[in-house]
């Protein structure tokens, strides 16, 4: 029987241990130091803000794997050994495999900061943090200041779940605008000023020079490198991304870049050893993507395709249109095919942006300036229908077609109805346009919902 062996239980291991399951009967083994069992990581958040236990983040009942004949072994990979097809685990054990999948997903970014690894230094990322989390910053009688660095996606949950529980946050970002990298400049304003309102010390254009710790290592405070202000704090979230955890494999003779070098099969350079998920890195980056996606959805993706192809079915990794959605606090974001902020926007990218005057909605499109191509959306407090603008995006549509369509593509009909006029109306005076929105009917509505 042909052993399978899967490094990582996140959900591009576990998918492709499923999906493997699915297609044959191969002895699958998925080897993980995090967890005994597979949860969702996105969900970790509302396991210290006290809305889930952590045994409510699991998918999957604990005699799932049992019954599904997926073996767990819970151990650390040393190194890889690529010749004779073998792990050391735990540095005393080995563990042979026919075919291997690396889906070790990846680790917070360090950037050389003298202190940084003080107690009261951490990311965000693994179980380990969310417990280390607790013992770190369980209260504000513990945690009298907390300094996140870093203006990310981790970065802006991690301020939330330390204001859930009210201890204060000063948040250090080395752009200018909140994720302006990424976002264009209405929305990362928007994003700014909803940050400040729910009483987190915003510092733009601001770096982390040295955190300092006090005799017995733990955090005591951070120094600015702009101001040489020294920030007391007894917590230092390092949130400036992550990068892929892959250490293990230097010595492996498996082609390593940022990520493991895979090709559009998520074949490395070694037969019979594949590269999922977060720590996979495409030789050749596919459309605007980036070579490595840190994405839920992706990683689920590669899982299943990777599956395909061990099963022997040899499928190429398509992941589609882009598409994306987060929280920043309070506020929904989604986005559809590509719109982006100042840094790489090609010049044939125009965008037409509304904002609400007064309630934190917005919508920017992106369209192609000489063809009228619809190109992307990002929405902030509405919520749209993938299915819909992935079918736009295929079909090429015109920004016309989109602005006089957008209610088909709404998720919340009736509320979108609060905004739909002055959306077109600001679309028509911005572009010298005479479109008219079209109206769903009653039954329309309720065929969508």
């Amino acid at each position: 029987m042909e052993n399978i062996v899967i490094i990582g239980n996140g959900i591009a291991g576990i998918s492709a241990a499923r999906h493997i399951r699915k297609l044959s009967d191969k002895r699958i083994i998925i080897v993980s130091a995090e967890t005994d069992y597979f949860f969702s990581r996105t969900a970790l958040m509302y396991v210290y803000m006290g809305h889930m236990k952590f045994e409510h983040i699991q998918p999957y009942e604990n005699w799932f794997w049992e019954k599904n004949r997926i073996e767990l072994v819970r151990a650390y990979v040393n190194s890889v050994d690529t010749k004779n097809k073998q792990l050391l685990l735990d540095g005393s054990r080995a563990l042979n495999y026919d075919k291997l999948i690396i889906a070790t997903g990846s680790k917070p970014n360090k950037f050389g900061w003298p202190g940084q690894d003080s107690h009261g230094a951490q990311g965000l990322y693994s179980k380990q943090d969310l417990d280390l989390l607790e013992v770190n910053a369980p209260n504000k009688d513990v945690c009298k200041r907390a300094v996140i660095v870093g203006g990310g996606l981790i970065g802006i949950e991690l301020a939330e779940m330390l204001r859930s529980r009210d201890i204060p946050v000063t948040f250090l970002v080395r752009e200018s605008s909140f994720w302006n990298g990424v976002l264009p400049e209405g929305e990362s304003q928007l994003i700014n000023e909803h940050i400040k309102e729910h009483h987190i010390d915003l510092r733009l254009s601001t770096n982390l020079k040295e955190i300092k710790a006090d005799e017995n290592g733990k955090v005591k405070s951070v120094i600015i490198e702009e101001t040489g202000e020294e920030l007391s704090c007894n917590l230092v979230g390092l949130t400036a991304g992550v990068t892929p955890n892959i250490d293990f494999l230097k010595e492996s003779g498996i082609e390593l870049g940022r990520g493991v070098k895979v090709n559009r099969h998520l074949e490395t350079n070694i037969k019979d050893v594949y590269a999922i998920g977060d720590c996979a890195e495409q030789h050749d980056a596919i459309g605007n993507r980036r070579p490595i996606e840190a994405v839920w959805y992706t990683g689920r993706m590669m899982g299943e395709t990777v599956a395909q192809t061990i099963c022997g079915n040899r499928l190429e990794y398509k992941p589609g249109h882009w598409f994306n959605s987060a929280k920043f606090l309070d506020i929904e974001y989604q986005t559809y095919g590509w719109v982006f902020g100042k840094k790489g926007r090609p010049d044939f990218e125009q965008h037409f942006h509304w904002r609400h005057s007064i309630d934190k909605v917005c919508v920017t499109v992106a369209f192609h300036k000489e063809t009228q191509q619809f190109l992307g959306i990002n929405t902030f407090g509405i919520r749209m229908r993938h299915e819909i603008f992935d079918r736009w995006l295929t079909e090429e549509r015109s920004i016309d077609y989109v602005m006089e369509h957008l209610t088909d593509a709404n998720f919340d009909p009736e509320f979108y109805k609060q905004y739909e006029g002055e959306i077109t109306s600001k679309y028509n005076t911005d572009f010298g346009k005479n479109i008219k929105r079209k109206r769903k009917s009653l039954k329309r509505i309720f065929q969508m919902s």
